[in-house]
């Protein structure tokens, strides 16, 4: 798999946020059938930065209602990824 294909979209959240400030920690919508090491690759090699952490999470999709018909929203694969001391990502700053 491509480093592009493995990371869809940064997650611009007030937890995200949090976790940036606090521990150096970036949240990534990422391709569900991605492991870790894989996200890792790929970050340090898009970014130019050294990952110390991986973590991730399958997200389920919420349920939904049209009238008396319910449905499910598509779930997605999120992954919180630790740098080492000092370095950031610049997606962020923009």
């Amino acid at each position: 798999m491509h480093a592009r294909d493995v990371l869809r979209r940064p997650l611009l959240t007030e937890k995200a946020t949090i976790g940036r400030e606090v521990a150096n920690e970036y949240a990534f919508e990422v391709d569900g059938s991605a492991n870790k090491i894989e996200i890792k690759n790929a970050i340090e090699r898009l970014f130019n930065v050294k990952v110390t952490k991986v973590r991730t999470m399958n997200m389920t999709g919420k349920l939904k209602r049209m009238g008396a018909h319910q449905g499910r929203r598509s779930g997605w694969k999120k992954a919180l990824v630790t740098l080492t001391e000092g370095q950031t990502l610049d997606i962020y700053e923009q």
